[in-house]
């Protein structure tokens, strides 16, 4: 048997970078079709529960850190149970109020253990996760942005700082940066990147979920030298606050602005937010920047009543095929159907 046929009998090991709603997305669509997945998530997140723990504890934020747990929690009936109570968030007004489970656990398990990883690879454990959810640092970071529109004269730039305030701006964000600068990679994080078959960046908030990845210089070293497809998957709609009015080519542009030598090997786009004529002929040429091919494809979730959410099948469909795998799709040994639709609004109210 040759090496090729040996490659598409196994599952694809795949990479998803990201946080938030867009990450849980393509931690939902992946695990459809391997069980070799590792998470690599941002750790600047300053607001709510996160941001309460981070300041008063210390420990990284963990809010997006528990999410893509529960994106890859096992859908067995002894899990369920638990996925649902990490993501359960505390009601009243007293200390307690607006913290998740999860969060609170996690924060624990990193004071006991004393190391931010191990916590992670022991609630994964709990919720019989296969595959594992790293930071892409092990140490909280802060996000730094210049930010035009908020002074009287529009095209002079304010220094703002902090995810919250980059993500809710009624500013134009024009560059963002990481404080600290240049800071260190989870060096698991990056043997996952060496490794991997797949990688897979976006979708997500442009400015506090995507860019920051490719400004830790290992993770932009680990993702350069990686003999792993690349996938660039792009937003359904602009988001309000950091992209608002944001063309598809426009998200392209400002990626290459932070990182102009970064390549990917494809970009996924909506079909239907990307109108067939000029503007897919100017994405393209925006894509030429990454030497990337567009790849249109119907991702969006219209059944759930907004098309600015991702499908998990759908998108599956369009990794798997990236993944060069041929396979029909089946959800990957373990792995069941969906949580159900009251799980998964409480799992995008995370914010």
């Amino acid at each position: 048997m040759n090496g090729s046929t040996q490659q598409d009998l196994r599952e694809p090991a795949v990479v998803a970078l990201g946080g938030g709603h867009g990450l849980f997305a393509t931690l939902q669509a992946v695990r459809r079709f391997t069980v070799d997945v590792t998470a690599v998530v941002t750790v600047a997140d300053d607001g709510g529960s996160s941001g309460r723990l981070r300041a008063e504890l210390g420990v990284i934020p963990p809010g997006d850190l528990r999410m893509a747990l529960a994106a890859l929690a096992a859908d067995e009936p002894e899990v369920r149970d638990w996925t649902r109570t990490i993501q359960h968030r505390f009601g009243g007004v007293g200390a307690l109020a607006g913290h998740s489970v999860g969060n609170l656990i996690l924060a624990g398990l990193t004071e006991v253990l004393g190391d931010p990883v191990k916590a992670l690879d022991e609630m994964a454990r709990l919720l019989r996760v296969r595959g594992r959810v790293l930071p892409m640092s092990p140490i909280a970071l802060d996000i730094e942005a210049d930010v035009q529109g908020l002074e009287e004269d529009p095209r002079v730039s304010r220094c703002i700082r902090g995810q919250v305030a980059v993500a809710t701006t009624p500013g134009k964000v024009r560059r963002v940066r990481l404080l600290p600068a240049s800071p260190p990679a989870s060096p698991d994080a990056v043997d996952a990147i060496g490794r991997a078959d797949l990688v897979v960046l976006g979708p997500g908030s442009w400015f506090s979920s995507v860019i920051p990845h490719v400004l830790v210089p290992e993770l932009v070293e680990a993702l350069s030298s990686t003999e792993a497809r690349k996938v660039l998957v792009l937003n359904l709609a602009p988001e309000p606050g950091e992209t608002a009015g944001f063309s598809a080519e426009r998200h392209l542009h400002v990626l290459s602005q932070h990182v102009p030598d970064f390549r990917v090997d494809y970009v996924v786009v909506d079909s239907a937010s990307v109108p067939p004529g000029r503007e897919r002929e100017h994405l393209a040429r925006a894509a030429q920047q990454f030497q990337a091919e567009v790849r249109y494809a119907d991702v969006a979730d219209t059944a759930a009543g907004s098309a600015h959410i991702h499908d998990p099948v759908k998108l599956a469909e369009v990794l798997v095929q990236l993944a060069g795998r041929t396979s029909a799709l089946e959800p990957a040994s373990g792995v069941g159907t969906d949580h159900s639709a009251a799980e998964q609004r409480e799992n995008t109210s995370w914010q």
